[in-house]
């Protein structure tokens, strides 16, 4: 591995390997190339978007092979703007809130062609749902591992106008799951605290990031059938809930473990 690739990677919890193995040297090559011509981030960030937007019109017309092809090009670059930022020390708010909004409405155009193409609008709007719902628990969980609070920093023009879409947009999700696993955790030991936290539940969220879940949506595509990755969430969501029940019951055997007389 380059040192430039190593510098690049942001620090998560988790691993995410299709993105490490694949995704992310390809997104590297992307900014070895602009990085001598001073492309700013934000230009990346909305070349990726505007790409996976064409992608969903593609997918609404049935141009399947094109829609598989330019979601996998909206993958790379949206790998590419956050290496780019970081290498070359321009990582801003700006560029944070405008890659978080733009994968929004690049999924909800994903989703809106997938229902045009298929005829499926209720079916679409699930889909979305759920993906929304999977990119959330696993942000929200790996940052919860981590210890790390949501911060609302001081911003101003554009930025500001841009956290603020955030906030209506995602915050109320950030909220939601916190609330979820601080209730779960009121008045637990640290032993508990610890146990509900697991390294395993990071690892396999980690791995149903946006990356994946796009690599998974352009195969289903590629192959004629994008309706399949509705599936594909769905059992998603059936697995986040096993890793639910599984933290639950960590917590009560090391609650267990802590009593008089417990379980040592």
């Amino acid at each position: 591995m380059s040192s430039a690739l190593a510098r690049s990677r942001k620090a998560r919890a988790g691993t995410d390997l299709l993105c490490e193995r694949v995704y992310r040297p390809l997104a590297h090559l992307v900014v070895l190339a602009l990085l001598p011509l001073r492309v700013p981030p934000p230009v990346v960030v909305l070349a990726s978007g505007a790409t996976g937007v064409v992608g969903a019109v593609e997918l609404a017309r049935g141009q399947l092979v094109a829609a598989a092809l330019l979601i996998q090009l909206k993958t790379v670059l949206d790998n590419a703007d956050g290496q780019l930022a970081r290498l070359s020390g321009r990582v801003t708010l700006l560029g944070r809130y405008l890659d978080s909004e733009c994968d929004l409405v690049v999924d909800a155009a994903l989703f809106a062609g997938l229902g045009w193409y298929a005829h499926a609008p209720v079916a679409a709007l699930v889909g979305f749902v759920a993906l929304t719902a999977v990119l959330s628990v696993n942000f929200n969980i790996e940052r919860l591992y981590r210890g790390a609070a949501v911060s609302i920093p001081e911003a101003h023009g554009l930025t500001l106008l841009l956290q603020r879409s955030y906030a209506l947009f995602y915050g109320w999700q950030d909220t939601l799951v916190e609330r979820f696993v601080e209730s779960r955790l009121r008045g637990a030991s640290d032993e508990a605290r610890a146990a509900y936290h697991d390294r395993l539940t990071v690892a396999v969220l980690a791995n149903m990031g946006m990356t994946p879940q796009l690599a998974a949506f352009g195969v289903c595509i590629g192959f004629g059938h994008p309706l399949a990755f509705v599936w594909v969430l769905a059992g998603e969501i059936a697995l986040v809930a096993l890793l639910v029940v599984r933290r639950e019951t960590l917590r009560a055997g090391a609650v267990l473990q802590g009593q008089p007389g417990g379980i040592t």
